[in-house]
């Protein structure tokens, strides 16, 4: 009875899965990108040089002045050069005294240098928040609403990209720097602030003109109209619907501005029109280096390795970003 039992309610009898082959498991979007992106040994090792960074910029600064015992921008006596009766600050190579060499000035170029990571990070990541909220909320306001709003956006953004970025940036920060209060009232004031408003007035026209054509686009597709048609709000669309679905270029493209932004703070600095002398800069070290890289070429050599190897981490990691989170960009 119990085997008559079994072949009615299991005819074909019992299933046997062929060795071998295991159930599909469904995945999502997040997943299927971590696994495209493990897989993409360059961009993971910029990823971990990136991580290496961020620790330097938190702790490297602290701990070297601990380790060496040299303020950043204190001169030492062991820099000195004796001409005669003239003892003069001048640069000193490597050595026990300083473990990277001193600068023209007498100062721990070691210490600098890890100052200075905290000083470009910390530029170019809240400048490029900045500018990536600003360029975001305005794109997708441009790409869903048209009309004379898309107008006015879109041609402010055209006439900021076709002005000359570094000519307009020495004016404003040759004009901001004249006095303590700055520009705007107070609002801008030389230093770290005047260099992030700089950068940020020329970055955001960048991601607003990605986010308007991406916005473009998705305002035409059928679930927008779903949405329209269940009464959601246009501020419910375009924050609830629209914008997810740009977060994949929004963090590819913020990844790929945050090394030009470091670019940007580094040739303000070496012009002479960046950050004060008193807070380290690798674009101040380099300025301060053009005048005797030949005889003090380590005054040179070191911020040149740690801005290099800053945009090229940053860069193999939006390339990755990029092929991870659209697979029909990547490499062959």
């Amino acid at each position: 009875m119990s085997q008559l039992a079994s072949e009615i309610t299991d005819p074909l009898g019992p299933q046997i899965t062929p060795p071998g082959e295991d159930e599909v498991e469904g995945r999502t979007p997040w997943q299927l990108f971590w696994a495209r992106l493990k897989q993409d040994k360059v961009a993971l090792g910029g990823a971990v040089f990136i991580f290496l960074l961020i620790l330097v910029a938190i702790f490297g600064g602290p701990l070297a002045e601990r380790y060496s015992g040299h303020d950043p921008n204190e001169v030492f006596r062991e820099a000195f050069q004796f001409y005669g009766e003239l003892q003069i600050p001048g640069p000193v190579g490597p050595g026990p005294d300083f473990l990277l060499g001193a600068d023209s000035a007498g100062r721990d170029l070691f210490v600098r240098l890890m100052y200075g990571a905290r000083t470009s990070l910390q530029i170019a990541i809240l400048a490029t928040g900045i500018a990536v909220s600003i360029g975001v909320v305005l794109g997708i306001i441009a790409g869903f609403f048209g009309g004379k709003l898309d107008t006015i956006i879109s041609r402010t953004i055209d006439i900021i990209l076709s002005l000359p970025y570094l000519v307009i940036a020495l004016g404003i920060t040759a004009a901001c720097s004249v006095s303590k209060e700055g520009c705007l009232g107070g609002l801008v004031k030389p230093g770290l602030p005047l260099v992030t408003f700089v950068i940020v007035f020329f970055s955001w026209p960048y991601i607003a003109r990605i986010v308007r054509g991406n916005t473009l686009s998705l305002r035409e597709k059928e679930f927008i109209e779903a949405s329209r048609s269940l009464g959601a709000s246009n501020r419910r669309i375009m924050f609830k619907e629209v914008l997810p679905n740009l977060v994949a270029p929004i963090l590819v493209y913020a990844t790929l501005i945050v090394p030009s932004n470091i670019i940007f703070e580094a040739s303000l600095s070496y012009l002479g029109m960046g950050l004060p002398q008193s807070v380290p800069s690798w674009g101040r070290m380099l300025s301060d280096a053009q005048k005797v890289f030949e005889t003090a070429w380590w005054m040179m050599l070191f911020p040149g390795l740690f801005l290099v190897f800053t945009t090229l981490a940053f860069n193999l990691l939006g390339d990755g970003l990029r092929d991870a989170l659209d697979p029909r960009t990547g490499r062959n």
